[in-house]
């Protein structure tokens, strides 16, 4: 069986398993030095007070010398442990090996107590339940040594760790704890690359086909996802960019034969005279070579045109190009009119944008009667921009085809008109490549209304 490594995702996960657990038993194992029921040194201001205690029976034993007989000893000493001491504690009194003098009660918990603190110069404490024993402390009479130990009611609160590890629940939640820090770790570990690859998706979803070379790092899962994502947007890039060009050389090539076809029709022309089949041939043939001008057009803008996405702001982008529209118009008597241009941040590929726009401001000057009204809008990271006009408009049930390839409507905006149905279609193509969308509908002038969102750049 192979041993994960750390490089990979369930390495890690069986890392920061193992890494959580023994954080845990080695924490409980610190921590049962200050657990009141092991046997531990005496702090400070108790341990002055037991000693400065121990110093006043010294004296009193020692005021008035015992005669040699250890009976007058032993009685004196079971007197002090009947007195109430002003430190409200229990004095118990043992020979040097160990032997009890006085007192006889709880002397199961002194018993024990004495055999694991026996060292006067070290005195130690430890708790029997809520009994806590202290010392030993020597005490010098003239007849022998005698240690001297502390008893006293424990009435604090238990200590913490006491309270965990009786409590099973309290355990279960500090462990939790314990292991938090380093499950968010893992947690952002995994989720990191996991957000980098989403990120990676939504740019693809918007027209933005570049390889990102931070997807290959993290655990080894995500690189090879993110290898693999890299892979597949070169991939896509290829294919784009040779569909875009098959495209282009396929209308190129098909304007030499084109080109042909006109000039036989104006020798037959020459030769002939004029002729209602050959004007019709010649109309035909120049509204298929405007077809495939356009054509070659869009497949120009669009040839790599999602590698060349920049942020221009809304104003250095469209100003020149509405002037022209204005001046247009006003060469055909008409008022084309737009309020002010911001610096409105707008990423995408500039020659798409620009062309998007002007297919429909062109179009409104050309349908519309002699008003044509431009309006941009900021709301919510995004840019609406109107372009009404006052001519015959579109019907109903026709202002969702109106986007198709080559589709041309059967009222003003006819065929007579010479239009080849591409501008619009043109124009919504370049909007979904940044995001974005448009939509047809009635305009409050009379005419058609074409409504375009963008979203703008963070």
């Amino acid at each position: 069986m192979r041993v994960p490594g750390f490089t990979h995702l369930y390495g890690r996960i069986f890392a920061i398993f193992w890494a959580t657990l023994l954080v845990v038993v080695v924490a409980l194992v610190l921590m049962f030095q200050y657990d009141p029921r092991s046997i531990q040194p005496i702090p400070e201001h108790p341990l002055k007070q037991l000693q400065s205690q121990a110093i006043k029976i010294n004296k009193r034993l020692n005021h008035h010398p015992a005669s040699s007989n250890d009976i007058n000893l032993n009685t004196r000493i079971k007197a002090l442990t009947k007195r109430q001491d002003s430190h409200n504690n229990q004095l118990y009194f043992t020979t040097i090996d160990g032997d009890i003098i006085a007192p006889r009660k709880h002397t199961k918990a002194l018993r024990n107590f004495i055999t694991i603190a026996d060292n006067p110069d070290t005195p130690k404490q430890r708790l029997y339940g809520r009994w806590l024993m202290a010392g030993p402390f020597i005490i010098t009479t003239e007849q022998q040594q005698l240690f001297m130990y502390s008893g006293k009611v424990w009435r604090g609160a238990p200590p913490f760790f006491v309270q965990i590890m009786d409590k099973p629940f309290k355990l279960l939640l500090v462990t939790m704890l314990v292991s938090t820090p380093f499950l968010l770790w893992l947690a952002w570990a995994v989720t990191r690359p996991a957000r980098r690859l989403q990120q990676a998706a939504e740019r693809v979803a918007r027209g933005e086909f570049e390889a990102d070379p931070s997807l290959e790092q993290g655990p080894e899962e995500f690189k090879q996802a993110g290898a693999s994502f890299n892979q597949m947007v070169d991939a896509l890039n290829n294919i784009i960019s040779g569909q875009q060009r098959l495209l282009s050389d396929i209308s190129h090539e098909l304007r030499s034969p084109l080109t042909r076809l006109r000039m036989a029709t104006a020798l037959a022309q020459r030769k002939q005279g004029q002729s209602s089949e050959l004007s019709r041939i010649d109309t035909e043939a120049e509204r298929l070579e405007k077809m495939i001008s356009e054509l070659l057009e869009l497949s120009r803008m669009q040839v790599n045109s999602h590698q060349q996405q920049q942020i221009v702001d809304g104003h250095s982008l469209w100003y020149e190009m509405l002037e022209d529209a204005r001046f247009e118009a006003e060469q055909h008597h008409k008022t084309l009119t737009y309020n002010q241009l911001q610096a409105w941040p707008i990423k995408g590929n500039p020659n798409l944008l620009i062309s998007a726009l002007e297919n429909v401001i062109r179009n409104a000057i050309k349908y519309g009667n002699d008003v044509i009204e431009i309006t941009f809008t900021h709301q919510a990271q995004q840019l609406l921009i109107t372009i009404d006009d006052n001519g015959e408009g579109v019907p109903d049930d026709e202002l969702d085809d109106i986007f198709r390839p080559f589709y041309r409507v059967s009222t003003a905006r006819d065929r007579s008109s010479g239009g080849t149905g591409l501008g619009l279609a043109i124009t919504e193509s370049a909007l979904r490549q940044h995001s974005g969308s448009i939509k047809a509908t009635t305009s409050p002038l009379g005419g058609l209304r074409i409504s375009m969102i963008l979203p703008l750049a963070r």
